[in-house]
């Protein structure tokens, strides 16, 4: 492509920010590349700049990432396929990440931008980039120790915090991003491989090769239009900085990739080449979820674990479960009796909360010896939906308890739980956590909820799993997979049917409970909507 001269290039410019129509004179220059997506803005990171989502003409995807599934033994069983995009700046690699994506059709993505991982400048280094005299494009400029350790937590599907760069005070906001590892994750950057590290952890690098001509202008109107920078500062940044560091740290990176994708996002045949690769890669790679039944199958005729425990069968309680597993039942005194249930079972699963000796004078005088929670807080978090019914009674009998949520439904594609919705409070990592689900049936929703915990800091041993009604599946598969976990339920059914519903179990609990119907396929560990 024969290049342009830099005159033409400004005169576009200026037309561009002066008023005219956003790309009006720009895109005579630019390949018309028509994504259905809208223009990238870059006051702050991508990361929190972005939606957490990607919708297509296909589906939508979730670019926050999930945490992936663990199989029996608690265990990651894959680890993520990371495609690293490099190339020179504004030369187009967020779109050939998004075409990829939509391309793929896969629900779960992590998209990871390494502006995300810029260095917080000083006052100094502020007051050099106010003056456009501060290389954001060398490799010193970014925090490579950070980045490293985000990406392998992420390959290994474990929750990362990610920075989000502010660019117009060249400092991190202090609200940083929660996501999680997915089956693809794509990184994109100028450096993404600068770094030796990083370069292994890569299964795939891919290089946009575009036109520097082409590239000056993507950069100029992103700077002018978006950062509210003026012409002679961006050219004197790209005279000065940019175009030496593309030659000297990001073409001699080209030889490196496995695929060189000239012309960036317009180029379709190179970008339906990787898909087709990476679908092949993850055939591979990807072993199905562990089949549900298959579960505790190891443990059929083993007795109940010991951190399991039912509250006791007296008269008073058996005749709760009649009431509420009876079909005839009307919607009042089901949620009646289910509230007085879980009452008792709240209380129950306080009594495992560490204590600690508690002297104090009563009234008359005289000392008492008593006791007193030994923890810093104690947080409840439900599952959603049937688990958020538990709230108030955790709520009754803790004072000022902290409450989070999360929402886990099954994919009736391949019957993998997915995270949908979390709201944990802060800092939950130092509590202690009583984890509510009305009925257990496999065990999986509550074992990927369990794995959210822990990858949020939660000690595995102060973790409580309540439950109404559980399946001997389910005990099994959670005791096994999470050992230090206190389960606590009011009743344990023997067994599960081929629709894993509990036996003689108790029904949906959301619909009964809440007066919805219940889809035919419906499973006990399968979460709807929230009901707010």
């Amino acid at each position: 492509m024969q290049s342009l001269p830099l005159s033409s290039i400004l005169t576009y410019i200026m037309h561009c920010s002066g008023g005219g129509g956003e790309g009006s004179g720009l895109d005579r220059l630019l390949p018309t590349v028509s994504t259905g997506l809208s223009p990238r803005k870059r006051t702050t990171s991508q990361c929190k700049s972005e939606p957490p989502l990607l919708r297509t003409s296909k589906r939508t995807i979730y670019t926050a990432g999930r945490p992936p599934w663990y199989n029996e033994h608690g265990a990651q069983s894959k680890e993520a396929f990371v495609i690293g995009l490099c190339g020179g700046s504004a030369s187009g690699k967020t779109t050939v990440a998004r075409k990829i994506i939509e391309a793929l059709d896969v629900p779960w993505v992590v998209l990871l931008s390494m502006d995300s991982f810029y260095k917080v400048l000083s006052k100094d280094e502020q007051n050099l980039a106010a003056d456009n005299n501060y290389n954001f494009d060398h490799p010193d400029a970014f925090d490579f120790d950070l980045l490293t350790h985000t990406l392998r937590k992420l390959k290994l599907g474990k929750s990362v915090k990610i920075p989000v760069y502010d660019f117009t005070t060249h400092g991190r906001q202090k609200e940083w991003k929660t996501v999680y590892g997915a089956s693809v994750v794509i990184f994109e950057g100028i450096m993404s491989f600068a770094d030796k590290e990083l370069l292994q952890l890569l299964d795939m690098k891919i290089f946009v090769d575009t036109d520097s001509d082409i590239r000056l202008v993507r950069r100029l109107r992103r700077d002018i239009t978006e950062r509210g920078r003026d012409i002679g500062g961006v050219i004197k940044q790209y005279n000065k900085y940019v175009k030496p560091a593309f030659d000297q740290y990001i073409e001699p990176t080209m030889r490196l990739a496995d695929i060189v994708v000239p012309r960036g996002g317009g180029n379709m045949v190179a970008i339906d080449l990787i898909v087709q690769h990476v679908h092949s890669q993850l055939e591979e790679v990807n072993t199905l979820p562990v089949k549900m039944a298959a579960l505790a199958s190891a443990h059929q005729a083993q007795p109940l674990p010991q951190t399991l425990s039912v509250l006791e069968s007296t008269p008073q309680v058996r005749g709760m479960h009649t009431i509420i597993r009876n079909k005839e039942t009307s919607r009042d005194e089901f949620i009646f009796y289910s509230k007085r249930l879980m009452r008792l079972l709240i209380e129950r699963a306080l009594s495992f909360l560490p204590s600690q000796s508690h002297t104090v004078q009563t009234p008359q005088g005289e000392d008492y010896e008593g006791r007193s929670f030994d923890g810093k807080r104690v947080t409840g978090v439900s599952i959603l939906r049937a688990g958020e019914t538990m709230e108030p009674a955790l709520r009754a009998v803790c004072k000022d308890v902290r409450i989070g949520k999360i929402l886990i439904q099954t994919n009736q594609d391949t019957g993998e739980p997915e995270l949908h919705y979390l709201r944990l409070p802060r800092e939950i990592g130092e509590d202690h956590v009583i984890l509510m689900d009305c009925t257990v049936s496999t065990g999986a929703a509550a074992m990927m909820a369990v794995r959210v915990l822990l990858d949020h800091d939660v000690q595995e041993d102060k973790i409580l799993l309540v439950s109404l009604l559980m399946a001997e599946m389910g005990v099994h598969s959670v005791a096994y997979a999470f050992p230090q976990v206190q389960i606590i339920t009011t009743a344990v059914d023997k067994e599960v049917n081929d629709l894993f519903h509990i036996i003689p179990g108790i029904g949906n609990f959301g619909d009964r409970y809440f007066g919805t119907d219940a889809p035919p396929d419906w499973s006990d560990d399968e979460m709807d909507e929230p009901s707010y």
